[in-house]
């Protein structure tokens, strides 16, 4: 049976419905002399089809009143057992089994390994996509409530989120985990750019370009806390060779205020970064990347992206899984009032992950990783203009803006997909699939492309306007985070998928070729 999409309304229509045994119709019983039409009134609701036929056979076949009763009380006695006994057996009333695929990217006609985790030692799980049992013997969780097993993924299994039955039995459970089919699209494009990379610091996070001191500012983190290896690196746009290098302070609960997101502020010299485990930002002088001020932890709640507005002078940074902006004054150094974003979505929350600028207008974009929503926010007041819904977008996560076709991009890790957005009416132009995990996106304005880095494919994909694909080429082990230079060009960084990773901790120049 074909993994077709699951909110496929055609794939419903054109699926055959199952045959049914005919039930006795009641006039059968109403008109049978010596059976009354009160004795067996409620058999044709509650025998279950396996048992219809028998029904049918005996109000028709036997002879006797007698011999019918005593069969159709057999009949009963076999129903009230399959009933009771089998279907109705005690539940798992403390039920937390929970499956999940260990590949980040599964693809058509592969097999993907399943671990399972939070079950009952001995409980045996059986994997239903829609009617077909994907494991046929069921696994067994071990003493620990765990288990590992191994399932295939058709051949015509349709791109997108599939939901697969967890059914368990001794004791019975069942939930719903959801398995992401991906594409893998074909390798194009490539001779169409000046592609070189050099590696750096290991755990490459984002880079950003300083356009007025024509230089880029990478940072570094390896690890869980306490994280001890973290950087901020200067490094050189041509030759791509670290210019000056800064390891961050210790932080007061061990390891060091790791440095993640970041961005440039060319109005007061500065580079910003996000101090994700810390729950803060610090601010480093562009020159010889020494501290200018570290705020203190808790101020901004796993803060994740940071972009600078030198023209009305203020710094942006979201707060991962909250409901805000946080919002400091670039000159003051001071913080100032969040800006909270309230989804459309009812009951739920906006999360806000990447941030792009208009420059031009003041506008402030970003996207909800909790809800397909985007939000268009104004700095000159600080308030949200408006919240946009992405049909399509399943855990949004980048953003960028076109200045020049007016259009919002946004990538969605759940979905692999790239949605160019007319924010004015809401309207999606062009919903483009671009590779497992897409993570982040850059808009290039000059020559009107836009850059995507796609983690679980391990590749950059490229879009034009008018949602063509023009190029997809290697990005190295999972590319994390692209942003534009200048002249056309763009630059990327990757992380690494283990200290002998060749293709690891690597930033890529992207320059088009001239044509």
């Amino acid at each position: 049976m074909a993994w077709t999409r699951p909110d496929d309304p055609g794939a419903a229509a054109a699926a055959p419905r199952p045959t049914r045994t005919p039930a006795l119709p009641a006039s059968a019983i109403a008109t049978t002399p010596d059976v009354p039409a009160t004795v067996f009134p409620f058999l044709r609701l509650h025998v279950p089809p396996v048992l219809s036929a028998l029904q049918e056979s005996v109000m028709t076949t036997l002879p006797s009143r007698g011999l019918r009763l005593a069969a159709l009380a057999l009949a009963l006695s076999a129903v009230t057992g399959l009933a009771g006994a089998q279907v109705f057996s005690q539940p798992d009333t403390d039920f937390k089994g929970n499956v999940r695929a260990a590949s980040q990217v599964v693809l058509p006609g592969s097999e993907v390994e399943l671990n399972g985790s939070g079950f009952k030692p001995g409980q045996q799980v059986t994997l239903l996509r829609g009617e077909t049992v994907l494991n046929a013997q069921p696994f067994v969780a071990d003493a620990q409530g765990a288990f590992k097993g191994r399932v295939a993924i058709p051949a015509d299994a349709a791109v997108g989120v599939h939901p697969v039955v967890v059914r368990t039995s001794g004791p019975d459970a069942a939930s719903i985990f959801e398995l992401k089919v991906s594409q893998q699209l074909p390798v194009s494009g490539e001779a169409r750019f000046d592609v070189r990379s050099a590696k750096l610091a290991p755990g490459l996070y984002q880079v950003a370009y300083s356009a007025k001191n024509d230089a880029l500012f990478v940072t570094s983190a390896v690890g869980r806390p306490p994280v001890t290896v973290s950087a901020l690196q200067k490094v050189d746009p041509q030759s791509l060779q670290v210019v000056a290098s800064a390891t961050p302070g210790a932080a007061p609960a061990g390891g060091v205020f790791a440095v993640y997101g970041v961005g440039v502020d060319d109005a007061n010299g500065h580079v910003w970064v996000t101090n994700t485990r810390q729950d803060t930002v610090a601010v480093y002088r562009q020159s010889d990347l020494s501290l200018v001020k570290q705020f203190p932890v808790g101020a901004v709640p796993h803060a994740r992206d940071v972009v600078v507005d030198t023209q009305r002078g203020r710094v942006y940074a979201t707060a991962s899984g909250e409901n805000f902006i946080s919002v400091f004054d670039a000159k003051q150094l001071t913080q100032l009032d969040n800006i909270v974003i309230e989804s459309g979505v009812r009951g739920e929350s906006f999360a806000p992950t990447s941030l792009d600028l208009d420059v031009a207008t003041g506008k402030l974009y970003t996207a909800s990783m909790s809800t397909p929503e985007a939000a268009v926010i104004d700095t000159a007041s600080n308030a949200v203009e408006k919240v946009v819904p992405l049909v399509n977008a399943r855990s949004a996560i980048g953003v960028a803006w076109n200045p020049v076709g007016q259009r919002l991009l946004v990538v969605s890790q759940g979905s692999d997909n790239l949605l160019i957005v007319d924010p004015q009416t809401g309207t999606i132009d062009h919903d483009v699939y671009v590779g497992a995990g897409a993570l982040n996106v850059s808009y290039e304005p000059t020559q009107r492309l836009a850059y995507v880095v796609n983690r679980g494919a391990d590749t950059i994909t490229v879009v034009d306007d008018n949602g063509q694909v023009v190029a997809n080429f290697d990005g190295g082990s999972f590319p994390n985070h692209v942003s534009k230079g200048a002249n056309g060009v763009v630059y990327s960084v990757n992380k690494a998928r283990g200290a002998e990773d060749p293709k690891g901790d690597h930033i890529r120049r992207i320059a088009p070729k001239a044509r």
